[in-house]
């Protein structure tokens, strides 16, 4: 491939992203007005072998009512194109992304083959999610296969140590919109138990999709949907490593999730008051900015509270 296709950076932050499985059609419209910012069509974990052909109609189907060509659509209901699929946020409605089989299995061709038919993908209304990525070479072979002149923004799991060691040239690939982890996989092959054992990986991949110019990765999902303590805490604890947003398995993990990854009151009250400081030594000509309770602050701890202040007011808006 030659030039540079990233997408742009996102104008809304992607919070939340939910999960419907393809071989429960009738999940998916219902997933649309679940309140989250991304709706993760899945063909892979959630569907069982027996039944990914019919599943794979059924995502067709869901696409055929995204673009307005399918029956029973009625005008004006359709995402418009360009207005999601690059950040995963439409302005219309939730960003819709397809996680398809992986492209060197048996199903996962086919899964490509058929969504590179699709209006969808051929004019750019949804993203691709590629499962199980452990290098660049599966991205260009998921984009051979998907045979579109313009690529899709694709989003890469890593849940290898393969997938985590290939992070950075993975990252880099041109077509790659964003990276995260799947930790159910990564705990199973590595023998990983509790939060705390995925600190380092996940840290490692906050860096190398900040290397690449990439957003932050967002969370795996959190498997246990009767602990929303638990989610909150995991979330809190994934956002102090430099992580944004999760994936979610079912709708009521979503205010959950936002809570935890928008500025509280008193992280706002910080920012602003580190802001105030910063504009009142401009003006006074001062070199060293101390604030009230005595601490110093120096300009990447500014450029932390613009952030923090431009975050809380962006997740205020409605989505």
């Amino acid at each position: 491939m030659t030039g540079d296709t990233r997408p742009p950076a996102p104008q809304l932050p992607v919070v939340t992203s939910l999960y419907a499985p393809a071989s429960a059609p009738a999940l998916l419209p219902k997933a649309l007005s679940a309140g989250a910012d991304v709706v993760l069509v899945d063909l892979e974990d959630a569907v069982l072998a027996d039944a990914k052909n019919t599943a794979r109609a059924n995502v067709l189907a869901f696409l055929d009512t995204l673009t307005g060509t399918g029956t029973g659509t009625e005008p004006g209901t359709a995402i418009q194109p360009g207005t999601g699929t690059d950040t995963g946020f439409a302005e219309t409605g939730p960003g819709v992304q397809v996680r398809v089989n992986h492209p060197r299995g048996a199903v996962g061709p086919r899964d490509l083959a058929a969504l590179g038919a699709h209006r969808a993908v051929r004019e750019g209304w949804i993203g691709l999610r590629l499962p199980k990525v452990t290098g660049p070479d599966d991205v260009d072979l998921a984009l051979e296969l998907l045979g579109v002149a313009e690529p899709p923004p694709v989003h890469c799991l890593l849940e290898s140590a393969a997938g985590v060691e290939n992070a950075n040239r993975i990252a880099e690939h041109p077509a790659v919109a964003g990276i995260s982890l799947g930790e159910a996989d990564l705990a199973a092959e590595l023998g990983l138990h509790g939060e705390e054992a995925f600190d380092w990986i996940r840290g490692r991949v906050v860096v190398a999709a900040a290397a690449a110019g990439l957003p932050p990765p967002a969370m795996a999902v959190y498997l246990d949907l009767a602990d929303p303590d638990g989610l909150a805490a995991s979330c809190v604890r994934g956002r102090a490593l430099g992580m944004f947003g999760r994936s979610a398995l079912h709708p009521r993990q979503l205010p959950v999730i936002t809570r935890a990854f928008t500025p509280s009151p008193a992280e706002l009250e910080r920012a602003r008051e580190v802001v105030t400081a910063a504009a009142g030594a401009e003006t006074d000509g001062a070199g060293a900015i101390a604030l009230p309770d005595g601490r110093f602050v120096d300009a990447p701890i500014v450029r932390s509270a613009h952030r923090t202040i431009r975050l809380a007011e962006q997740l205020g808006r409605p989505r």
